[in-house]
């Protein structure tokens, strides 16, 4: 039974973390960059590690009583979401003019940092995700059979990330190149502005 829960746990996760969305783009890019990946796959993991262990303890029920966290979580995405992608565009053009000067460019340690704390935490749709979907679903067990499929669900984030993370890394040669690394830019800043789009719609529906 533990391995059932933990497997269903291992399949939820992955499904919720495999579509693309901003932290899964901006591990790429540390990725092929080699720019602090490992540092970025940790700290994606453990944020999702206390989501998933918020959600699925009950603290979606939290979240869904206040609008004005979801206001202010929504609009400090789409800022962040919309100037991150800008940055990616920028950088697809200057890669596309000067390779080596693009693959030499990398963010210090502080700029990783805060840039994955806010396009973990300035994203509704992980709140979404990973406290109100999961913790619905992780709402229906009790006592060990609730801890073994959190620890499925956990093992998925360290699973995806680390995985992204080394393998951008091992291809980065590859994937460096300037006419690749541009493409993957674009696609990232579509990603961004895509989200921060949908962010806004949902916002002005609601």
């Amino acid at each position: 039974m533990s391995l059932l829960l933990l497997a269903k746990g291992f399949a939820l996760g992955i499904s919720m973390i495999l579509p693309i969305g901003s932290q899964n783009a901006m591990m790429l890019n540390q990725g092929i960059n080699r720019n602090h990946h490992l540092i970025t796959a940790s700290l994606f993991a453990l944020s999702d590690i206390l989501l998933i262990s918020f959600g699925v303890m009950g603290g979606s029920f939290l979240l869904a009583s206040n609008e004005m966290i979801f206001d202010l979580l929504t609009w400090g995405g789409i800022i962040f979401l919309c100037s991150y992608a800008v940055m990616s565009v920028k950088s697809a053009f200057g890669g596309a003019v000067d390779g080596n000067a693009h693959r030499s460019a990398k963010k210090s340690l502080k700029i990783v940092l805060i840039s994955s704390f806010l396009v973990t935490f300035l994203n509704p749709h992980v709140y979404i995700d990973m406290l109100m979907i999961i913790g619905s679903v992780g709402g229906q067990y009790q006592g060990s059979n609730k801890i073994y499929f959190m620890l499925g669900l956990m093992s998925a984030s360290v699973f995806w990330f680390f995985t992204l993370a080394i393998g951008a890394a091992k291809l980065s040669k590859q994937l460096s190149k300037p006419h690749i690394k541009a493409a993957i830019d674009m696609t990232v800043a579509v990603i961004m502005f895509s989200i921060a789009w949908s962010l806004l719609t949902t916002w002005l529906a609601g």
